[in-house]
């Protein structure tokens, strides 16, 4: 039995006090909007709760699907490692970027400078997408979907090299008969997300999934818990989104939570079980409901 924990846009706060000229581009739409709503809407209290029963559940291993800055600003970094040293050390936790990482040219660079660790692959290497990460049972493989953009746009992109490589990684890993998860921020499927907020090459990862398969896919970037399905060469895989980590929203689906998997079986059959935990109507943390996705 193998269990991994996954949370996803953390949005850390507060917003540090920007420079003026580092507001001289998207980042104003981007400040402008956590202090009108955003600062309310991610809650750090609750997040330090999340956390702190994600360390109660004792996974095995913790994935990060990314957003943990806001509007990407260098003194958003440091802040950003904290959070990850809170999660655990760098062999435990894995990370990939989102959008908001990536806000203008230059932040997923300053970001990732930080974070390299939680993305070393197997062969070494940090910060290189797509990365694979063998775990017992498990193979964690992370995607960057993570592109600056233009204001009022928050589309992601793999690109067709990044997704190239992750359906040779993903038949190699077939081969060793491990249950293989794919770490990515945006949806990844046609349709997950509206355009400009959408994964732009959303058809050719399924494609790469409709070669290569997978066991899970999961992701972000929409702040709320989602089930779809892509068809792999023998079977359908569940692509499963998570909700914001830190979002204190209106609806269970839309409020605070993280998901926790339950790997069991081998090669010649696993199974899975998906745990739904985050802020209940009584304002604790706690299950959410179960959804068994493998028999």
């Amino acid at each position: 039995m193998f269990r991994i924990a996954h949370l996803t846009d953390p949005h850390v706060g507060p917003l540090p006090r920007a420079k003026v000229r580092e507001l001289f581009s998207k980042r104003f739409a981007g400040w402008f909007n956590w202090h009108r709503n955003r600062r309310t809407a991610h809650d750090m209290e609750l997040l330090a709760a999340l956390v702190a029963d994600i360390k109660a559940q004792a996974p095995d291993h913790i994935a990060c699907t990314g957003d943990l800055c806001n509007i990407g600003l260098p003194s958003e970094w440091a802040p950003s490692r904290i959070f990850m040293e809170g999660l655990g050390p760098p062999e435990a936790v894995s990370f990939v970027p989102g959008n908001h990482d990536a806000y203008v040219e230059g932040s997923l660079e300053g970001l990732l400078a930080q974070l390299a660790p939680w993305t070393r692959g197997d062969d070494g290497t940090m910060c290189r997408f797509p990365y694979v990460r063998r775990r017992g049972k498990v193979a964690l493989v992370g995607l960057s979907s993570a592109i600056p953009t233009m204001p009022l746009v928050a589309s992601g992109k793999c690109g067709p090299k990044q997704l190239r490589e992750g359906e040779r990684v993903l038949r190699e890993l077939a081969g060793e008969k491990l249950f293989r998860i794919v770490m990515i921020h945006h949806p990844p499927h046609v349709g997950g997300a509206p355009a400009g907020r959408n994964l732009i090459d959303a058809r050719g990862f399924e494609t790469m999934i409709g070669g290569a398969g997978a066991e899970l896919v999961i992701h972000g970037h929409n702040h709320v818990g989602s089930l779809a399905w892509l068809m792999g060469p023998d079977a359908k895989v569940p692509v499963i989104g998570a909700p914001s980590a830190s979002a204190r929203g209106g609806t269970i689906v839309h409020s605070a939570g993280y998901y926790l998997y339950t790997v069991g079986g081998d090669g010649a059959g696993f199974t899975l079980k998906a745990e739904l935990r985050g802020l209940k109507k009584d304002g604790t943390v706690g299950d959410l409901g179960v959804i068994e996705l493998h028999a």
